[in-house]
């Protein structure tokens, strides 16, 4: 789209009424400009992913449970505005917190580190854990989770989570505070980008020094969420920050479009919320235009949106936005499928193997 002339939209003098809505608001913002207007036309987008029927991921990094997030994420499942998650272990390690009733509180940044320690009070930047009321409990739900459980065959991360929700759902005392038991309940596939970089993996090395061993397949792992984007006619991305479940989501097309030569083409929309600048060269802040290149996205010049702001602040504007406007889905069940769409992309694979090893040139879009 040329940007070079003077026909966009008049900037409105916006005035702000009492009984104004969220739908009222998103508007506001998307007639603005600066990343006020970046997170009004991301909400958009996202009700468009909804109406389009797009395969939806939700990508999320750091810690968001910690700060009562799951609850939004366990929402958005429930209304089928999310099909399949990539996340970091920390959120779902502390998510089960809420489920089993473990203690979590507001507390303060500014504080002396050596005194909480002191008081066995762990601090996630001005969220509060007790160290073994809360860790220390729920290091022992994890353990008993796994202490005779994956320790036979390899094993997904989806896999993993999806036990977890289970057990959760028959024993937690608030199974219905959990978007993992609500993830289980969907059949939506939660994958933890990285495993062994989380409190999950952590727990699982007492049973490793008695001799169990852990086969994570995640080889299996990346061409299952390649097979959600090769089995979608339509794929998006929710992504909440950046880093490694940004860049697994995201892989899904240079898998198929470099690696199987698939001309795939990669996702339809992307809505990236970040912090992370572009200039350091790192993945958490490299544009969505840029993935073109890498044939992440099939067309850089529309339907993708970064907003630069903090998660926190923009992200729940973003899910009742879509939850006050958008008609619930029926869930696509995608982990029911995930055997099926993998055995749909490795037939269609071999049976025109020979052509991969062809060098020829990528189909323009």
């Amino acid at each position: 789209m040329d940007h070079h002339n003077f026909k966009g939209k008049n900037i409105p003098h916006i005035k702000l009424e009492p009984n104004m809505s969220i739908e009222d608001l998103v508007e506001i913002y998307a007639s603005s400009g600066y990343n006020g207007r970046q997170l009004g036309e991301a909400a958009k987008l996202y009700a468009k992913m909804i109406k389009e029927d797009a395969t939806i991921c939700l990508t999320i990094s750091g810690a968001m449970t910690p700060v009562g997030f799951g609850g939004i994420f366990q929402t958005l499942i429930e209304r089928g505005f999310v099909d399949w998650i990539v996340t970091t272990g920390a959120n779902v390690y502390h998510e089960d917190h809420f489920a089993w009733g473990l203690p979590i509180k507001q507390g303060h940044f500014d504080v002396d580190d050596m005194k909480l320690f002191d008081n066995n009070i762990v601090r996630i930047r001005d969220v509060y854990l007790k160290f073994y009321e809360t860790l220390e409990a729920q290091d022992q739900v994890v353990q008993k989770m796994f202490k005779d459980n994956f320790t036979d065959k390899p094993f997904t991360t989806s896999e993993f989570c999806n036990f977890m929700g289970k057990i959760s759902k028959q024993n937690a005392k608030y199974p219905e505070k959990s978007f993992v038991v609500a993830a289980y309940d969907y059949d939506v596939p939660v994958y933890v980008s990285t495993l062994k970089d989380s409190s999950l993996a952590l727990n699982l090395a007492v049973h490793r020094l008695h001799n169990k061993n852990y086969n994570l397949d995640f080889v299996r792992e990346i061409i299952e969420q390649a097979s959600i984007l090769y089995n979608s006619k339509k794929s998006g991305i929710v992504e909440l920050g950046g880093g490694a479940p940004k860049n697994t989501a995201q892989q899904t097309g240079p898998l198929l479009d470099q690696i199987l030569r698939s001309g795939d083409g990669g996702q339809d929309y992307i809505i990236q919320i970040t912090d992370a600048r572009p200039d350091t060269g790192g993945l958490s802040g490299a544009t969505l235009e840029e993935g073109k290149t890498w044939g992440k996205i099939q067309d850089p010049h529309k339907d993708m949106v970064i907003v630069y702001a903090d998660v926190t602040v923009a992200f729940p504007i973003l899910a009742l936005y879509v939850l006050s406007n958008q008609k619930r889905r029926k869930p696509k069940r995608l982990y029911g499928k995930l055997d099926r769409f993998y055995k749909k992309l490795s037939n269609d694979y071999l049976k025109t193997e020979q052509k991969f090893y062809e060098h020829k040139p990528r189909k323009k879009k």
